[in-house]
């Protein structure tokens, strides 16, 4: 009976050991669950693509009268004076210049058009959404060769609580497959090989640190 009870005993604190060794990396802050994310994201033929709350500098050649400042409305679409109703939404700076030339020859001999883009916000689908434990989650516009460095400096960094190696990039645009990250070597301990490359539609997920 005494043998059964050391064996119950011992069992119990082998147990309770394996307990906290599997809660050492997740109290350490290292995510084990995902694969690292991949240092290098951005593509070389990526263009910018336009959403409502940009800002469009239309210029129509030899027509100064056309040319004018428009933002693009929440519905996607810009007005300007011989244009009622044009989507904007979608589209590259390059692809709505076309579309534009075409509305204008109807009344307009020859147009030339430029679009140039001067402030950006993007469609959702593009931006990237950080939440949960940064000082100020938010949706940031996408920049090209964007890293998560950039990003953590644009929301203020992490919270006391935040588990920083803990924290995981949700890829839109490969199937919302996850990544890990490490937030807390990239940003406490000045780790620069943690910073990697973002992808338009990227979420940055922070969790809570567990102390």
């Amino acid at each position: 009976m005494k043998n059964f009870f050391i064996t119950t005993k011992t069992a119990s604190r082998w147990a309770a050991l394996g307990v906290l060794v599997g809660l050492l990396p997740a109290c350490a802050g290292y995510s084990t669950a995902y694969p690292p994310a991949p240092v290098a994201a951005a593509t070389p033929d990526y263009n910018y693509i336009v959403g409502p709350g940009d800002t469009l500098n239309i210029i129509v050649w030899r027509n100064p009268e056309l040319s004018l400042s428009v933002p693009v409305r929440p519905d996607g679409k810009v007005s300007t004076p011989l244009v009622d109703e044009l989507v904007a939404q979608g589209k590259t700076s390059v692809e709505i210049a076309r579309d534009v030339e075409k509305a204008l020859s109807k009344l307009v001999r020859d147009p030339v058009v430029t679009i140039i883009v001067t402030s950006f916000v993007g469609p959702y689908s593009e931006q990237i959404r950080v939440i949960g434990e940064a000082a100020k989650p938010q949706s940031l516009p996408y920049k090209q060769k964007m890293t998560v460095l950039d990003v953590m400096i644009a929301v203020g960094g992490l919270t006391d609580f935040a588990d920083g190696n803990g924290a995981s990039i949700t890829r839109a645009s490969e199937g919302d497959k996850r990544y890990s990250v490490r937030l807390k070597d990239l940003i406490k301990r000045g780790d620069i090989s943690a910073n990697v490359e973002m992808k338009p539609g990227d979420i940055l997920i922070i969790p809570q640190g567990w102390f």
